[in-house]
């Protein structure tokens, strides 16, 4: 979404998304003075019940548990959205220790109708991914990306996290599956040799859908990519904009690292600003290939400098419909970089 446009519309509106933010850390909790709160770097006492849970039932008298079914089907009609962003000053330094009322924030236009969590989230598990391009356009500097690659899962892979490594062309080569080991994860990107075209819209679609939708979970977790470049694409069906709906669908965070040295961004620099952008992520832009690994460096600094924020949006319908997201600083000299939106889910069939 383009933010110059909607910032003419949104302005009237933050001050009452900002008292919104604000209200929910400060509503008394109704009628649960027995539930514990989990303390956070701005505590909220507003936690009502969750209008996607089901009221407490009295065993039969056979005592039959409830069927797993029930459960995942009622998660699907879950109205709470996980926002993680990250906030930066002028010079890209991130600034830590920020309120939840220093933010003003819209979805779909509308203040949020509750907020339920915010905390400076720097722990979370990850899973992540790692595409590197492996078409014959990057050859002189394949070896570059995978030593970067490599430093960066040493650096930010804890025992909680999990990642997989993936090559493409004009097909996905998925060397190394899920898993915690760096050493298998480090085999996995060795492995990885140039081969022929490109096909990145392709590849983003699929790795979307197939790594990241359809991932099990049975705790929160952050879901990112790391996407290793030169944004070129000769060979995809998919277009550019059905490659980040995928990552908006799989709630994936994007960031891109160009592999284009050339004194100027050119097309294939565009293509990997604009999913970075829509996905919560960012794009680096080294100026030499060495620099490469900076821009692993800097993403790893950003995934434990993130906050996150977890609310219930006013007039949502679990029909599909895609929702944008507008979050803000109330301080102008600090820079918030989130995802544009999210899919609502559907109800099953």
């Amino acid at each position: 979404m383009n933010l110059s446009r909607i910032s003419r519309w949104a302005g009237p509106l933050l001050g009452a998304a900002t008292i919104a933010l604000a209200a929910g850390a400060q509503s008394p909790q109704p009628q649960q003075p027995q539930q514990p709160q989990t303390p956070t770097s701005q505590p909220s006492t507003t936690n009502p019940p969750n209008p996607a849970t089901p009221a407490q039932q009295t065993p039969g008298a056979e005592q039959q548990p409830e069927p797993p079914q029930a459960t995942e089907t009622l998660q699907l009609f879950s109205r709470e959205v996980d926002l993680f962003f990250a906030v930066t000053d002028k010079h890209g330094s991130f600034v830590n220790g920020l309120q939840q009322q220093n933010f003003g924030l819209l979805d779909d236009g509308r203040p949020p109708e509750r907020i339920i969590r915010f905390v400076q989230q720097t722990n979370l598990p990850l899973r992540v991914g790692i595409m590197i391009d492996t078409s014959s356009s990057i050859r002189q500097r394949f070896a570059y990306e995978q030593q970067a690659a490599i430093d960066f899962l040493l650096q930010v892979m804890h025992p909680v996290d999990r990642a997989f490594v993936e090559g493409f062309d004009v097909q996905i080569d998925i060397e190394q599956d899920y898993t915690n080991r760096v050493d298998l994860l480090d085999s996995g990107i060795s492995r990885l040799r140039p081969g022929g075209g490109t096909a990145l819209y392709d590849s983003l679609y699929k790795t979307c859908r197939d790594q990241m939708l359809t991932l099990k979970q049975s705790a929160d977790v952050r879901k990112m990519m790391v996407l290793v470049s030169d944004g070129d694409d000769d060979y995809s069906r998919a277009t550019e904009d059905d490659a980040i709906k995928m990552c908006q669908r799989a709630e994936t965070i994007v960031y891109t690292i160009s592999t284009n040295t050339g004194p100027s961004r050119d097309k294939g620099d565009d293509t990997l600003l604009k999913i970075s952008d829509a996905t919560g992520g960012r794009a680096f832009f080294p100026k030499r290939m060495e620099d490469v690994s900076e821009g692993f460096q800097n993403i790893e600094a950003e995934l434990r400098s993130q906050y996150a924020l977890v609310y219930v949006p006013a007039g949502f319908k679990p029909d599909g419909s895609f929702r944008t997201i507008y979050l803000q600083s109330l301080d102008p000299r600090y820079v918030v970089r989130a995802k544009k939106g999210y899919f609502a889910p559907r109800p099953p069939e």
